[in-house]
């Protein structure tokens, strides 16, 4: 009977140790080409990852007891990408089940998107496509119709929606939804922009519930994952009309509108279930209209600059703090150097929206007068977009210390062009990248890569000619570069002992040209997404 007690003491102590290990953060991914991105742009075959931390970098380290070892098999790994601006809350948000058209170049890769969507989703149920896209991407150069949506999901209402407010289009099922709520759907299934497709997105919002909610926020974040993003700074919506407590904000109904009190709830409520696959910094958006600036004011004291960890934390204010020219000329907010005093007397980190000439210069003008007063070099603000700024205006942002959060939006522009990227490169302002998504941009950083290394948009057009830079520092951009705006240089952007563990594995060399020719950055993708020490997305073949 003594050889029964050992064996039954040997399988108590085999399920103890990996019971020990069943939440461990420790990997070991080693025979990989490791591009770390650090100062000196060292790359490796093997790196440690221990208690979600990269402990060693190269070989030598040695590995845990509940350390998994990962063969790479020669590929390709990087920082886990950091995009500076984004709007990924509002993306969890949409209502149905959420298909990506980003890098669809045709109809029938539309269809073939969908179609795959709906194998995924139950009969009946809504498969939408809202933000992130543009027709000039595809080779119609139209909206899909009626007919083309029904034959990639018969069994399903679609709704596809453009931009902030439309237009849209639908297919059979849905048009029968949306004309049954006195909604005008064309024969075709085109739902016209503003009122039209407004009222159909809220049709839909109508019906969701805050587990649609949850579950549309973890289908963001695999989405991020499956590019690469491990870290998103969200800027925040409109102020949606109607709100109560909202006081005097500015408010526009648009897909980039929501609940400024409650849009972070699904994310939250994710952060408490150990459900985040990402990190996610929150920049609170104010539109205020009044002198005393009630509902920055408020967030500002009734919120705690850093709080939350190292998964979701509050990290600054932006991409407003007060209603904004958004449309035409641009007058100065009356209340706009009053809302940058107080910001930066609290001490918070800001990011400024801003398109056109004039507003970089209102921006730098009103930055320049705050810093009189009190120094904003170490609260690291920075001006958003900059899609047409110039060097004269870059100057006066780094005399100040500022820098500039590059967003190569253009890309699903087929009339724009910007930023100057290689000249504000050269200019030694402190830059970083990101995409502005997911209304008017996309979340995928490769579309977004693409554009900054080729300075072609998504109709193949060269839009952004001599402002092309190179690879290295394209990616440099989204990943080492983009601690600096949060406040975390010393945490995130690249693999170096202490850093967060947050790693991305490649589907292919994208620093071999060869290998990967300009126009195949666009079908980039991770097959290995690492965050916290934790494999949160994979699709490695072993």
């Amino acid at each position: 009977m003594r050889w029964m007690t050992l064996l039954a003491i040997a399988a108590m102590t085999a399920v103890t140790a990996v019971a020990a290990c069943e939440d461990s953060r420790d990997l070991r991914l080693t025979n990989g080409r490791i591009v770390t991105m650090d100062a000196r742009n060292t790359i490796v075959s093997e790196v440690i990852i221990r208690n979600g931390r990269f402990e060693t970098v190269g070989k030598g380290g040695r590995a845990g007891p509940c350390t998994k070892v990962i063969d790479l098999r020669g590929r390709t790994a990087v920082p886990g990408l950091v995009d500076n601006h984004n709007h990924i809350v509002l993306l969890g948000l949409r209502p149905g089940h959420d298909t990506r058209l980003e890098g669809a170049a045709s109809i029938e890769e539309v269809q073939g998107r969908l179609r795959a969507r709906a194998r995924t989703v139950p009969a009946g149920e809504f498969l939408t496509a809202m933000g992130g896209w543009n027709p000039a991407q595809f080779a119609e150069k139209r909206l899909p119709t009626l007919s083309e949506l029904d034959a990639a999901a018969p069994e399903h209402p679609v709704l596809v929606f453009q931009a902030f407010t439309g237009p849209a289009a639908t297919n059979t099922r849905g048009r029968a939804f949306f004309t049954g709520k006195g909604i005008a759907v064309g024969d075709t299934g085109a739902i016209a922009v503003n009122a039209p497709a407004i009222a159909a997105l809220d049709a839909l919002r109508a019906q969701q519930t805050f587990e649609d909610q949850k579950r549309g926020t973890l289908d963001a974040m695999t989405y991020a994952a499956s590019m690469g993003v491990t870290t998103s700074a969200d800027m925040g919506a409109f102020v949606l009309p109607g709100l109560p407590d909202i006081q005097d904000s500015f408010t526009f109904n648009t897909l980039a509108s929501a609940d400024p009190f409650h849009m972070y709830d699904a994310f939250r409520a994710l952060h408490r279930e150990g459900k985040m696959s990402m990190r996610l910094r929150i920049f609170f958006l104010s539109m205020d209209t009044q002198p005393d600036i009630p509902l920055l004011a408020q967030r500002l004291r009734n919120s705690l600059l850093g709080v939350g960890d190292d998964m979701l934390r509050v990290s600054g204010i932006g991409e407003f703090a007060t209603q904004w020219p958004l449309f035409g000329q641009v007058t100065p907010p009356p209340n706009y150097n009053a809302a940058l005093q107080l910001i930066a007397k609290q001490g918070w980190p800001f990011q400024q929206h801003s398109l056109s000439p004039a507003e970089d210069q209102l921006t730098a003008s009103t930055f320049e007068a705050v810093n009189a007063a009190t120094p904003i070099a170490g609260l690291h603000w920075s001006i958003a977009h900059a899609a047409r700024i110039d060097q004269a205006t870059v100057n006066r942002f780094k005399a100040v210390g500022a820098g500039i959060a590059v967003h190569p939006f253009a890309y699903l522009n087929p009339m724009g062009g910007g930023p100057p990227l290689r000249m504000i490169l050269d200019s030694g302002i402190h830059a970083g990248a990101g995409s502005d998504s997911a209304q008017i941009s996309t979340l995928d950083p490769w579309l977004m890569i693409y554009y900054m290394v080729t300075g072609k948009n998504a109709a193949g057009v060269l839009a952004n000619d001599k402002q092309q830079i190179t690879r290295m520092e394209a990616l440099r951009l989204y990943t080492a570069a983009n601690g600096w705006f949060l406040h975390e240089e010393d945490k995130l952007g690249s693999i170096e002992p202490g850093k967060f563990g947050d790693l991305v594995v490649l589907s292919e060399d994208y620093f071999d040209p060869k290998k990967v020719p300009d126009e195949a950055i666009k079908k980039l993708q991770s097959v290995l997404t690492v965050v916290d020490g934790r494999i949160v997305y994979d699709r490695m073949v072993r």
